[in-house]
């Protein structure tokens, strides 16, 4: 029934099981004899008699009748009370449809099934197997199942190593994969097909690792193993997100014109969604071009990509012509499509188009997702449409939907900015008791919203019982606090947090410097606020526009006339220009004769910059 293994397989299991506590094998060792694939649950595994071909004709007219998982599940049925059984053959096929179904779950119960049965299980149904916990994101599993190949003398193949590769993957454990395909290799297990090189080089580009990705791709060539279409557009793509744009091209022509191999509507997809999102429009357009000349039609993704990056650059009114060409075309647009219309809308503050969006996405049988509910909930309280925004948080609930971290953050968020602190608190806790757990994000927006509320106190005791969370060694925090406190009058506690923020071996960035030198400016320590000025170049981190403007201000409003045309040489220097406050006290104070009049043509200058 098994194929023979060969010497060179035996001595590699061998090797594997005497592997260091650190190698990926040895690590699912363990599960082989100790998870849901251990022995218990094949009590009665033996060999039997295969079944005529006449019962074998029979199941097989069954088969073709096989439509959905009942009619799988009352066939499997039949076939556990033939007698003989049916063979592993018909079993196997049986949990590919149900696989196929994506009743992953139910196809594991049918094998372990199979497995009390009798029924001598081989590499084909193992193979199915391993995928089905895979496909689950239970690939400790998998590898408890290829534990159980192993005790079986079952010779796992490249479609069993492949599954167990793209499972790691999928659970992010790229490392752990990485290993795993170099011990494939190293150990001749298997030789990769393009499927397995191809799986593998996904999971470097999602962690955008494209030069070993590249290099992986390079590997095959060496090794007889032709990339295909998938393998060039999965590196592509992944060049394209980090923005690696002109590589990406070098690749696809690369693909073309070296290797001869065709592009598809996804490899298209990956190059204008890199483009659009750069901006370059013109390239964007020639691409799409390219793909109706040579035949390939634009699907669905790829106006959604257009519609998206028109979104996001502002220009809705163009979004909204490529949906109603989309359209035209006989393109459904679906929810990504609407979704990045509606977020659209409400980046620009018009609620009203967005709800019209949402309305027509509803009407024409969309059901819109929590992406969707979260743009609306951000786009009316950026408008400062409270009450609205809070219909629609509470509409997420009766829709069947749960509301996320985003949503929660940007309804507390809202609620901070209108002044109603109980309310944000009310929902800071309702996440708790819902299981919702707040990120950093939450915190930062916690207490940024008190001490905007000036609840300076709530927000440091808020701060202190965080205790050894990495929040507290936040520079983004901390600038939140010494801004909160400043602002509040207690430049005393503003001190303490900076001194502090300093004494944890922290750096502050520009944003800290600036709002502690406003701080001290607004108390009238300009002298102080000066001495931290100068520091910022030594400590690494040079005063931007904002920072010369800030200190400008705090010279105008306490009188420091005498640092001000020096501070002004240095701002043309460095190209800086005056914002419209610090513009409006300098022409104040030379109308008062404060200031020499000598200083028009240089704040001219500065005024020219901005």
């Amino acid at each position: 029934m098994f194929s023979v293994p060969s010497v060179r397989w035996k001595m590699a299991m061998k090797t594997i099981v005497t592997l260091s506590a650190h190698n990926i094998f040895f690590k699912f060792r363990g599960n082989f004899t100790n998870n849901s694939f251990s022995k218990t649950h094949f009590p009665y595994f033996h060999s039997y008699s295969s079944s005529s071909s006449n019962d074998n004709g029979h199941t097989q007219s069954k088969f073709q009748k096989v439509a959905n998982l009942n009619d799988a599940l009352n066939l499997f049925d039949q076939m556990s009370q033939r007698r003989p059984l049916p063979s592993v053959v018909k079993f196997t096929q049986l949990l590919q449809f149900v696989t196929k179904m994506k009743h992953y779950s139910h196809s594991i119960d049918l094998f372990k099934k199979m497995c009390a049965l009798g029924v001598p299980v081989d590499k084909f149904t193992m193979s199915v197997v391993i995928k089905c916990c895979c496909q689950l994101c239970r690939t400790d599993d998998a590898f408890a199942a290829l534990g159980f190949c192993f005790r079986r003398c079952i010779v796992p193949n490249v479609f069993i190593y492949s599954a167990l590769l793209d499972g790691l993957i999928l659970e992010d454990r790229i490392l752990e994969a990485e290993i795993f395909f170099k011990k494939l290799i190293k150990l001749k297990l298997c030789e990769p097909d393009v499927v397995m090189y191809s799986t593998m080089i996904k999971g470097l580009c999602k962690i955008g690792n494209n030069v070993i990705a590249i290099q992986l791709l390079r590997l095959m060539d060496e090794r007889g193993c032709k990339p295909d279409v998938v393998t060039y557009s999965n590196i592509i793509d992944s060049l394209c997100k980090d923005k690696m744009i002109d590589d990406a091209f070098k690749l696809f022509k690369e693909m073309v014109f070296q290797k001869g191999i065709s592009p598809n509507v996804i490899t298209y997809n990956c190059l204008i969604d890199g483009l659009c999102n750069l901006g370059r429009w013109e390239e964007a357009s020639k691409m799409l071009q390219e793909m109706s000349d040579v035949g390939i039609s634009p699907n669905v993704r790829t106006f959604s990509i257009l519609v998206d990056a028109f979104c996001k650059d502002g220009k809705v009114d163009e979004a909204e012509n490529a949906i109603d060409i989309m359209i035209k075309k006989g393109i459904v647009p679906n929810i990504v499509t609407y979704n990045s219309l509606i977020d659209g809308y409400c980046l620009r503050g018009e609620m009203s188009k967005a709800k019209t969006i949402f309305d027509s996405m509803v009407f024409r049988g969309l059901a819109p997702d929590v992406f969707t509910y979260n743009s609306l909930v951000h786009g009316y309280c950026k408008s400062l449409k409270i009450d609205e925004a809070m219909d629609l948080f509470n509409e997420i609930t009766i829709k069947g939907l749960k509301p996320d971290v985003v949503t929660y953050n940007t309804m507390i968020q809202g609620l901070f900015h209108v002044g109603r602190c109980g309310d944000a608190r009310k929902l800071f806790d309702e996440m708790h008791a819902k299981g919702i757990i707040p990120d950093e994000c939450t915190y930062r927006i916690i207490l940024e919203g008190l001490c905007n509320n000036h609840q300076i106190e709530e927000a440091l005791y808020l701060f202190h019982l965080m205790g050894n969370s990495k929040l507290i060694l936040d520079v983004v925090v901390y600038t939140i606090l010494i801004d909160g406190a400043s602002k509040c009058g207690k430049l005393d506690i503003a001190k303490i947090l900076f001194e502090d923020l300093t004494n944890k071996g922290l750096h502050p960035n520009v944003r800290t410097y600036n709002v502690m030198i406003s701080g001290l400016c607004r108390e009238g320590l300009v002298g102080d606020a000066k001495e931290l000025f100068l520091k910022m170049e030594d400590s690494g981190c040079p005063p931007n526009c904002v920072t010369y403007n800030i200190l400008l201000q705090g010279y105008l409003k306490n009188k420091h006339y005498d640092d001000v045309e020096m501070l002004l040489h240095e701002m043309d220097e460095r190209c800086y220009s005056l914002d419209a406050t610090t513009l409006s006290m300098l022409l104040d104070r030379i109308a008062a004769r404060s200031l020499d009049n000598t200083s028009l043509e240089l704040i001219g200058k500065l005024v020219q910059k901005n």
